[in-house]
């Protein structure tokens, strides 16, 4: 599903963010990637959602190649990618209901696709009944399951999370990990950028880690590493 083979990526004239780095992460597969601040975690981000591009080497993710992908391409290609951020991203004037729909409204799916659709991925985040609130009116956790919600309800084939539980506190960090492992247990990719140790711990998933730049460790049910 996502293969970076020997990719580098630098910025300017300074060392690599990203430097030689191998991954491949099959099909259905949940992965952590942990490291600290600086490391090169948002760099991986940037480079899978194809907002930069590498230096060096090749990146394929979901049968397309990321270097010779035209401009006029990427809007269709990141349609097959949901994307959850730390600060949720939420359109405070919108309710939950069309905070949701309107991920489908901007890719043309018809009104009864919307109304099917949008019920069904709030159930699954636990927030079924929530629908007619704004984003104001519910908790961090909430709005993050909101914002989970969006990013699946185009059926997208990776999910990708960057630091997910940036902004919450512990037990609400948990059931957000909890939403994602049912997520993937459905067959979705799910990656997971985080620096979250506690979380990662606990979940027992394979942890790739980047320090510096360079993937120094990729561990199937995998802990934490810190070089701090």
């Amino acid at each position: 599903m996502i293969d970076l083979i020997d990719v580098t990526k630098v910025y300017g004239k300074g060392k690599p963010a990203l430097g030689h780095a191998d991954l491949h992460i099959e099909n259905g597969e949940f992965v952590f990637v942990v490291g600290s601040s600086g490391s090169g975690k948002s760099t991986l981000i940037k480079l899978l959602l194809k907002e930069v591009d590498s230096t060096a080497g090749s990146i394929l993710v979901n049968g397309c190649n990321l270097e010779g992908m035209k401009h006029s391409q990427v809007a269709k290609y990141r349609r097959s990618i949901g994307v959850v951020f730390q600060d949720f991203r939420l359109l405070k004037d919108r309710n939950i209901y069309e905070n949701v729909a309107l991920a489908q409204r901007v890719i043309n799916r018809p009104s009864r696709a919307i109304r099917r659709r949008v019920p069904e991925v709030l159930t699954l985040v636990g927030l079924a009944g929530k629908y007619k609130a704004y984003p104001d009116e519910l908790s961090g956790g909430e709005q993050q399951r909101v914002a989970i919600a969006r990013a699946l309800v185009n059926h997208p084939d990776i999910l990708l999370a960057d630091e997910p539980t940036g902004n919450l506190d512990p037990h609400t960090s948990l059931e957000i990990m909890q939403i994602l492992d049912r997520i993937n247990e459905r067959g979705t990719t799910v990656l997971v950028v985080t620096h979250n140790k506690e979380i990662v711990n606990a979940m027992r998933k394979r942890v790739v880690t980047i320090h510096e730049g360079e993937i120094v460790s990729d561990e199937e049910e995998g802990s934490y590493l810190d070089f701090n």
